[in-house]
């Protein structure tokens, strides 16, 4: 039976990128055999637009159904002032919720020919590879109450909260220390435990679960230092696991040391492997429509995407290979452009993918 594939562009760039990463995962599938079916729908302000919500019943309900899911990117100026519930991350959310996505790996791997890309020095982030483990669908993001209120005084005040139950920290733990042991056996968990009771309750855990990992070294970091860390000595981390809020900081901090944020790619999954994969950078609303986003890291979602939930291990390593080819050619969009290297838009960028695939 083929593999059903849920494809949700989103807004922004995400229509641009995902053109191309679709004829990538298209190409994958006829090259290695793969059956799959793709479908489209909308999610975020396009479906605002749409369906008049950020998320429908009927896209939820396929995306229940479907094998996997394809982001690109939500949000965008146009919908900042509309109510809060309905703003397109309020979607992006509500989908992770409701799918139980609660494990989201961002791998940060700095591709040796874009070692000048970064804003570090070469020598400092050269051969770097840093997978951070993000706890997705706990946390300050969905905790509650939340509220906005008006003091008796008349002064505005607002407050969010922070909740995190033993079981959602043992969970992401567990994929953190299974990761681990698959790489370099060393796992750092960043939280706040100096300041917060809900990190104070996650170091414990992570403490518990480490004992059924005693070939894993575990080591605990406040996550202000950790952010200086991931700055003055980046490749002291192998695997991070850490919170919603601090996940989603760090990985996009981490992001830079890589050359941009267009380059990297995220897998949310569930307790099944079934998953959500999408690029970790926004929708870009400045440069949307001009055709010159990159997008490799939607590419390199895809590439994730057959690895983790379908097991398709050559033709994930396969789409891989083909965009460090083009790296090699001197291809280069402008967020990673260099001295001696050719600019080229979203397109030519997908269309050099494609081709380097082909020739695998």
């Amino acid at each position: 039976m083929n593999k059903q594939i849920l494809i949700l562009p989103g807004d922004g760039i995400g229509s641009e990128i995902m053109a191309e990463a679709v004829k990538v995962l298209e190409l994958a599938a006829d090259k290695f055999g793969l059956g799959i079916e793709l479908s489209f729908d909308d999610l975020g302000g396009a479906a605002y637009e749409r369906y008049g919500v950020p998320l429908a019943d009927e896209t939820l309900e396929r995306a229940r159904q479907a094998d996997a899911i394809l982001l690109g990117a939500v949000g965008g100026p146009q919908w900042d002032t509309i109510d809060p519930a309905l703003r397109p991350e309020r979607g992006l959310l509500k989908i992770r919720s409701q799918l139980g996505l609660f494990g989201n790996l961002r791998p940060a791997i700095l591709y040796p020919q874009l070692a000048e890309a970064s804003t570090l020095k070469p020598e400092v982030v050269s051969g770097l590879d840093i997978l951070i483990v993000r706890e997705l669908t706990g946390g300050i993001y969905f905790g509650q109450p939340r509220e906005r209120r008006v003091l008796e005084n008349g002064e505005r005040q607002a407050y969010d909260t922070l909740p995190y139950s033993e079981s959602e920290i043992r969970r992401i733990a567990k994929i953190g220390f299974d990761m681990a042991r698959v790489r370099s056996k060393k796992l750092c968990s960043v939280d706040k435990a100096n300041v917060l009771a809900s990190s104070q309750l996650w170091r414990e855990v992570v403490e518990e679960v480490g004992q059924e990992y005693p070939d894993v070294e575990l080591s605990h970091m406040y996550v202000d230092n950790a952010a200086m860390q991931l700055v003055r000595a980046p490749k002291q981390f192998d695997v991070i696991v850490t919170d919603n809020m601090f996940g989603d900081i760090l990985s996009d901090q981490a992001s830079m040391l890589t050359g941009s944020i267009g380059m990297l790619p995220s897998a949310s999954l569930d307790l099944n492997n079934k998953g959500m994969f999408e690029p970790c950078h926004g929708s870009a609303p400045d440069i949307a429509g001009q055709g010159i986003a990159n997008p490799l890291a939607t590419i390199l979602s895809v590439s994730m995407m057959l690895r983790y939930s379908f097991s398709e291990v050559k033709a994930a390593d396969a789409i891989e290979k083909a965009v460090s080819l083009v790296l090699d050619q001197g291809l280069r969009t402008g967020d990673i452009m260099s001295e001696g290297c050719r600019k080229v838009g979203t397109a030519e960028m997908g269309d050099a993918v494609v081709a380097a695939l082909k020739n695998l």
